[in-house]
């Protein structure tokens, strides 16, 4: 799905969600974000910095984790975040030091650090994927979908790292999820994606309040879901045009 016409910022160390049926432009536009796609049209910058013209700047800035993360099978946590890091300049006893410490805090024991990836869940690589994204500290961090596959502790020990990230590195955070409870909880403003397009943006609290009253469900106040499922319905059009105007300040 293209991303059509979408326009908005981001603000130095938010938390920005990204809510959206499967088909809404969700991860184009994380594509895009990330330098991995090249908008037709419009402009994204990132803290000034045009991702088209300044490339090389932006990626030095960003880290991405995706549903679909790539390693090296064969290697193991500790080896692929020790070679992640060395792509950022971080090298030896540092680069070792933060990567243990990293895969701790996300939950994995010291006796899967050496165990082949290949022999791992979907879940525990997903925690390896984020904890490369982490090692290098981003002041951009993109979060395609972080916690699929993850159980319940797996996801409150991200969420409870993402937020450190933001408090310790004044870092800003993009994260498209289909869980309303996590964006709910985490996200300081939520867009809500449709076709190609920006239908909502607020934060969590005052997009509850826009659900009409003829919509609302007797016995409970109106939740994100509810909103979600107001705006979007289920009927996906595919579009071809991609022009997004992004900025981050």
């Amino acid at each position: 799905m293209a991303v059509n016409h979408v326009t908005f910022d981001m603000r130095r160390g938010e938390i920005f969600g990204v809510l959206g049926p499967n088909g809404s432009g969700k991860s184009t536009l994380i594509r895009v974000l990330s330098t991995l796609m090249i908008p037709d049209t419009g402009y994204v910058k990132v803290f000034g910095h045009d991702v088209t013209h300044d490339e090389m700047i932006v990626k030095r800035m960003i880290s991405r984790v995706s549903v679909d993360a790539a390693f090296f099978k064969k290697l193991s946590p500790l080896e692929n975040l020790l070679y992640g890091a060395r792509l950022y300049g971080i090298m030896g006893a540092v680069a070792e030091r933060k990567a243990v410490e990293i895969l701790k805090r996300l939950g994995l024991k010291p006796s899967t650090f050496t165990q082949p990836m290949e022999e791992m869940s979907r879940g525990m690589q997903q925690k390896v994927a984020i904890a490369r994204a982490f090692l290098t500290s981003p002041i951009l961090l993109l979060l395609d979908e972080p916690t699929t596959g993850l159980d319940p502790r797996s996801k409150r020990e991200v969420r409870s790292f993402v937020e450190e990230l933001r408090d310790t590195h004044d870092a800003t955070i993009l994260i498209t999820t289909h869980d309303m409870e996590e964006a709910e909880a985490l996200c300081d403003r939520v867009a809500v994606m449709h076709e190609g397009r920006i239908v909502a943006m607020d934060t969590p609290q005052k997009l509850k309040t826009t659900l009409p009253a003829d919509e609302w469900i007797a016995g409970r106040a109106p939740t994100l879901e509810d909103v979600f499922m107001s705006l979007t319905g289920s009927t996906l059009v595919n579009r071809d045009e991609l022009e997004p105007e992004i900025e981050l300040e």
